[in-house]
């Protein structure tokens, strides 16, 4: 997914004049920056979002392309804090369970390309999770973090050999969490995070 555009491509994508979009890139309305040693300007993905979403112009054209997200934890202020901030920051498309059994069937049906896994959920084990979408060579590509209050070394040891790409101790910083997920799923780590 093409995180940087062009002035053009994100005329293009607006459905506006490039000369609508250098305007606003140097008043200041859009943000971006200019390649070094030239004029050419940049402008990342997360501020395009934004300034389509703040300007009323629809983001079809660029949410097409949007990494898949399945957060899979029992406590709903998580959820919906981690809903929210991956909604903004506009690269993603999210959706949420809050136990293993649906956490199984919806890694089946969606396929995210990240899971947000807590490993002490109500009816199974997080690691018995990762070792089932592990055991499902149709999933290898879905990167998991596991969160956890838990702090055992050994524990966090064993979720990485079932299948656990990354471990994330809570309480944490929600931007730390988006910040591994871009870095699993190799996109830019946006400005916010």
């Amino acid at each position: 997914m093409k995180t940087v555009f062009t002035t053009g491509e994100a005329a293009k994508i607006c459905n506006v004049s490039q000369q609508t979009i250098i305007r606003c890139f140097d008043s200041g309305q859009l943000k971006g920056f200019r390649v070094p040693g030239s004029r050419f300007r940049r402008i990342p993905r997360d501020i395009l979002y934004k300034f389509m979403k703040d300007n009323g112009i629809p983001t079809d054209a660029l949410e097409s392309g949007k990494r898949k997200a399945l957060i899979v934890d029992d406590d709903r202020e998580l959820v919906e804090l981690l809903e929210d901030v991956l909604a903004a920051d506009g690269r993603f498309e999210v959706r949420s369970v809050n136990n293993g059994f649906d956490a199984g069937m919806m890694v089946r049906d969606y396929r995210p390309d990240i899971l947000v896994l807590d490993v002490m959920l109500p009816d199974i084990n997080g690691k018995e999770v990762c070792q089932r979408v592990r055991s499902d060579s149709t999933l290898d590509d879905v990167k998991i973090i596991c969160i956890s209050g838990m702090v055992e070394q050994d524990k966090i040891a064993d979720l990485r050999a079932a299948g656990a790409n990354d471990f994330l101790q809570k309480p944490f910083e929600v931007d730390t969490l988006v910040a591994r997920i871009c870095r699993l799923l190799d996109i830019e780590v946006s400005q916010n995070a």
